[in-house]
């Protein structure tokens, strides 16, 4: 046992003086004193003395540290991987029944040694005593992290790892299972590992949308084992009709890897299903892993962008330049005295040096549309005319004008520009801007500021913001045409001005979500995945609410219909829908608030990928290494026997002992405040038996 102390133990030698002083005072004048025995009168004095010395210690802060010895029996793991790709092998129906018989055995054996656990991991990692084989994805790595961040300093005496060692999700587990230091990790292997006669699509790659009437790109990778030397057929399906097709020829005979690609035309808009296939062989292994489906979606997104000037300039051309490039974008650029006003289907309209031939009406006719506006701001706009755009600046009136280059702003968060256009800014030669101050409203947020070499001013010379929930964004500056040149002389190539222009204008383009009801729901999920929505309402003062009841009904492609309703986590709304079977589905939720109704609707995916029936070998070799590493061993399942028989003969599976310290104050001790009181109580009582108070 130790002591500590809030203050030195010197204090000791003045609190006993501080106590036999007080005590000499208390004493010295008490004249019925001297009609006493010495040895009453020396009790009398010691009690005092002890009673004011006990109570002086207590003021030290006085902590004693004791110990004490506790046991801990060993942990044992069981880690099974309750993924779908255990029943790839023929002898899958024996897996589950020897992973249940082997949980059970070592729970006989061993439940007065060990401490046993089991864990599954597949789609997640969870404890559990029941295992299905039905997960859909591997994240084997997940298991051993879980594990070494849980049990941490914990002691884990052994771990048993069932698996076939094909993972398909996170990293390799061999380097998570090195985490847990001194535990040896005996794995369970489960499959064949001769590769069978099969072929299969390993991956389709695609981008998740495509605009109508626009090819889009599909990448087929095809693996063959043991096929021999020879052809098969990769065909994708839209519609149940053949759309696109390619012959591969096999050429090594054990194994081959081809990659094939394929241009799409998008024809329909929403969700469209395909299926690729390759034609089975005879004598395949298994034709599961044969065909493969997935879904991109058809947007019809052609965004429509007015250009206008006072004038003709070289920045419109740079500006028409990059736009252009864009399939998608239909641009058409017109001087302030020929434009008819039409806004029709118009997405974004761009107003380069509005002070020349400015015009209110056309600003009037922009914001009665409500169409968000790119400004471009040179030193032909005067402090009035940017008065009057109303845009949350403020600049003088001076006609000197000053040269400065743009500097990124680190702390922007409207949208990412990529680290390569970050460092090609510092290369793009200077813009003409008005010189004067420059008075910002604070809710506008600044992309680029101007910069003197290495000197940053606070001046922006490009920001946005947002009026009547409409957004803006205002260039201050004249001569972005140079930045094109410039990057062009240096790269041959105008790939970061493109991504500058594009950025801004995809970003003020994406409208704003300004209605009360918002539903929170991914647009694609995979099979067995849990679908699961959410949902905010808004009062007229924009404050979540949750009174409002929202329901929700959910269409699948056979027209089946069924009804749900939100129900009420916190301030937000939550409907977990479960898994769904793969397919597209059409959803509408609605409510009413104050007599005014609210809807949305919408659709998304459960794409049917099987990624768990891809493969068709065990991976041992990755079991023998993670046991290699810790010290354990390799066994395979049907011989979980075995296992049971070498974890008897270990020694270093044992019971740890850890020494835990725990502080108590002395005031926490009973017996001194007893002494305290005995002290005082011994002394009253003297002073009464002999006739004082």
């Amino acid at each position: 046992m130790k002591f500590i102390s809030d203050i030195s133990l010197f204090w000791l030698f003045p609190i006993g003086a501080i106590a036999f002083l007080l005590t000499y005072l208390f004493y010295r004048k008490e004249a019925w004193l001297n009609e006493i025995p010495n040895w009453t009168k020396k009790s009398l004095f010691i009690l005092r003395f002890l009673s004011l010395f006990f109570i002086g210690i207590l003021l030290l802060g006085i902590l004693f540290e004791s110990f004490t010895y506790r046991k801990e029996k060993p942990i044992f793991i069981t880690l099974v991987d309750n993924s779908h790709s255990l029943k790839n092998f023929k002898d899958s129906a024996k897996v589950a029944q020897q992973i249940a018989d082997f949980n059970s055995k070592i729970k006989e054996k061993f439940s007065e040694k060990f401490e046993i656990i089991s864990y599954a991991v597949g789609d997640n990692f969870r404890q559990t005593e029941s295992f299905n084989l039905k997960d859909q994805h591997s994240n084997l790595s997940d298991g051993f992290e879980q594990i070494y961040s849980q049990y941490y300093n914990r002691n884990i005496g052994g771990i048993a790892f069932i698996s076939d060692g094909n993972f398909n999700e996170g990293p390799n587990p061999i380097y998570s299972a090195e985490k847990i230091a001194l535990t040896p990790i005996f794995t369970l292997g489960v499959g064949d590992t001769i590769p069978h006669k099969d072929q299969l699509i390993r991956d389709v790659t695609t981008n998740e949308i495509a605009f109508l009437k626009n090819k889009f790109p599909v990448e087929i990778d095809v693996e063959a084992l043991k096929v021999g030397k020879r052809s098969s057929k990769v065909s994708i399906y839209h519609n149940n009709k053949i759309v696109a097709s390619n012959n591969v020829n096999f050429e090594n005979g054990q194994f081959d890897f081809k990659h094939i690609t394929f241009e799409l035309d998008a024809t329909e808009i929403g969700f469209q299903n395909y299926v690729v296939e390759i034609s089975p062989i005879d004598g395949e292994y298994t034709t599961k892993n044969n065909r493969r489906s997935f879904y991109i979606e058809v947007l019809d997104g052609r965004n429509k962008i007015i250009l206008l000037a006072g004038a003709p300039h070289p920045d419109v051309s740079a500006l028409k330049y990059v736009l252009e490039k864009d399939e998608n974008v239909q641009v058409e650029s017109k001087l302030i005295g020929d434009w008819d006003k039409k806004l029709d289907k118009v997405d974004l309209v761009i107003w380069h040096e509005p002070g020349i031939n400015f015009n209110q009406s056309v600003l009037d006719a922009i914001r009665n549309a409500g169409k968000p506006i790119l400004f471009f701001t040179g030193p032909n706009t005067n402090g009035n005319t940017i008065k009057k755009l109303d845009i949350g600046m403020t600049i003088g009136n001076s006609n000197q004008t000053d040269e400065v280059q743009p500097g990124f702003n680190v702390g922007f968060e409207l949208f990412e520009l990529t680290t390569e256009l970050q460092n090609t800014l510092r290369f793009y030669p200077p813009v003409k801007v008005k010189y004067g101050e420059i008075k910002l409203n604070p809710q506008n947020k600044v992309l680029l500021s101007q910069r003197l070499g290495d000197f940053y001013k606070k001046d922006p010379i490009l920001y946005f913001g947002e009026k009547a929930n409409v957004k803006y964004g205002v260039f201050l500056g004249e001569g972005i045409w140079k930045w094109k040149i410039n990057e062009y002389s240096r790269t041959k190539s105008t790939a970061m001005f493109e991504e500058l222009i594009q950025k801004i204008t995809q970003f003020l383009v994406i409208k704003q979500n300004a209605s009360s009801l918002r539903i929170t729901l991914p647009r694609r999920f995979s099979k067995g995945e849990e679908v699961k929505i959410k949902a905010e309402f808004y009062n007229e003062s924009l404050e979540l609410i949750t009174k409002p009841k929202i329901s929700f009904s959910l269409k699948d492609e056979r027209n089946n219909k069924s009804n749900f309703e939100f129900g009420v986590s916190g301030n937000f709304y939550v409907l977990p829908l479960g898994t769904l079977k793969p397919g597209k589905y059409t959803w509408t939720a609605s409510t009413t608030h104050n007599g005014k109704k609210h809807s949305k609707n919408g659709t998304f995916v459960v794409e049917d990928i099987e990624i768990e029936s891809l493969e068709t070998v065990a991976n041992h070799g990755l079991l023998n290494q993670i046991s290699k590493n810790s010290n354990g061993q390799f066994y395979q399942l049907a011989n979980y026997e075995k296992l049971l028989s070498d974890l008897e003969k270990r020694d270093d599976i044992v019971e740890m002992s850890y020494e835990e310290s725990a502080f108590n104050d002395l005031l926490d001790y009973f017996w001194l405040l007893l002494l305290i009181c005995l002290t005082l109580s011994a002394e009253w009582f003297l002073r009464r038996w002999n006739g004082s108070y």
